[in-house]
């Protein structure tokens, strides 16, 4: 089972709302997830970025993989490099 890190779309038209999701790869983008680690909310200004580090690093020490944006989110709060 491949497991993503990956955001998934929350909100009305036009004003998207995400959380970070852990999922399986296979499972729709916002079907059902395993947990669920933080949100992302681009409306704001600046944006509001809220992510549990401790459950995004078990996470990818367990093999699980975030997908670009989550990468980008993950470096503007210092979890990874």
């Amino acid at each position: 089972m491949a497991v993503k890190i990956r955001l998934k779309r929350l909100g009305a038209k036009k004003a998207p709302f995400y959380r970070i999701v852990v999922a399986d790869s296979r499972s729709p983008r916002d079907g059902r997830f395993i947990e669920e680690i933080g949100y992302y909310d681009p409306t704001k200004e600046p944006s509001v970025v809220e992510i549990n580090d401790d459950l995004a690093k078990k996470w990818m020490a367990n093999g699980a993989q975030p997908t670009d944006t989550v990468k980008k989110l993950f470096k503007i709060k210092g979890i990874t490099k």
